[in-house]
Order: C-alpha cells, then structure tokens, then sequence
C-alpha cells in the first residue's frame, strides 16, 4: 500500500525543525575556513605582485624628486583585487551553491548534521534558489553589512532564516 502523498508531505514538514545556532555557526566557520584557505592561495601571490606594484610606484615617486600623489588603487591593483574577488564568488559556486542544491549541505553543514531545505516542499533547493542564497550570503558580507543579514536568524520566528534564506525561500534544518 502506497502513502498518501499529503500525508507523507505533512509528515516531512513536521519533522523538518530548524537548526540549532550554534551547529549552524559551526558549519558556517567549517565552510569560511574552506573558501579562505582557497581564496587564500589566489590572494597571496597576487598581494605579493601588488605590493611590489606599489612599492615601485613610491619609489619612482620618491626618484622624481616632485611632490606627487601614488595611488594605491590603480589599474593593476584593482585588476588583482578583481581577480581575488572572482576567485572567492567563483569558488563558492562550486563549493556552495552546487552541493546545496544536489544534497542541501555543504562540507561544514554535513560535518555539523545540518541541511538547507527548500521552505515549501522540504527539499534541497534548486541550483537558482541554491546561488540566490549563495550571492545574498557573500556580496554583502564582503560589504560588511552582511552581518545585520546572518544575525537576522538570531530573531527571526520561526525558521531562524537569515537573509540569504530568506531570499531563496529556505531554512536550515536539523
């Protein structure tokens, strides 16, 4: 005999209950110890060219012998800084977005026995829902406004959806 899929639905919602804060803190430094050690690696040699850039830049200032103006932020800087930026969006598609939409975790959330559900049918969300969250997780946390998002859970009833879920219709079950 077959179950009623109404049933089966009901029965899913009413197991799926929110996260813990402090598994989904953990998993979340799990996972930004993962992107920072990759974005990490993209970073350093790229801050080393930098650097250097700079460097000669003050020092021809300084062989002018001129009152002069050395910009941090020129074309080449901003060119590495780019590529550290796509480096950190690009991996954590791949890292992110792609396992949450296939399983609904990520490495952090599955060491920590967590997923992200879709709010509706209690499924993985899909990859747009999954890249949604992603985006609305990293733009503004790299703004720093992103903290007011991820701190939204701490009052939010009754899913403890930050922005991020909020945006792509999930919560983070237990």
């Amino acid at each position: 005999m077959t179950e009623d899929p109404f049933l089966a639905a009901a029965r899913a919602q009413a197991s799926a209950r929110p996260a813990g804060l402090g598994r989904r803190l953990a998993a979340r430094l799990i996972d930004s110890v993962a992107l920072a050690a990759v974005t990490g690696a993209a970073a350093l040699p790229l801050g080393a060219e930098a650097a250097d850039h700079v460097d000669s830049k003050i020092d021809a200032a300084k062989l002018s012998g001129e009152k002069t103006t050395v910009w941090l932020l020129d074309g080449t800087t901003a060119g590495y800084l780019g590529i550290i930026l796509a480096v950190l969006l690009l991996f954590g598609v791949v890292y992110e977005a792609l396992p949450t939409a296939k399983w609904g975790r990520t490495l952090g959330k599955k060491v920590c026995g967590i997923e992200v559900r879709d709010i509706e049918e209690h499924e993985p969300p899909t990859f747009a829902a999954a890249l949604r969250r992603w985006l609305v997780y990293s733009v503004p946390g790299l703004l720093v406004v992103g903290v007011v998002g991820v701190l939204w859970c701490l009052f939010d009833k009754p899913w403890r959806q930050c922005w991020h879920d909020k945006a792509a219709n999930t919560f983070v079950a237990g």
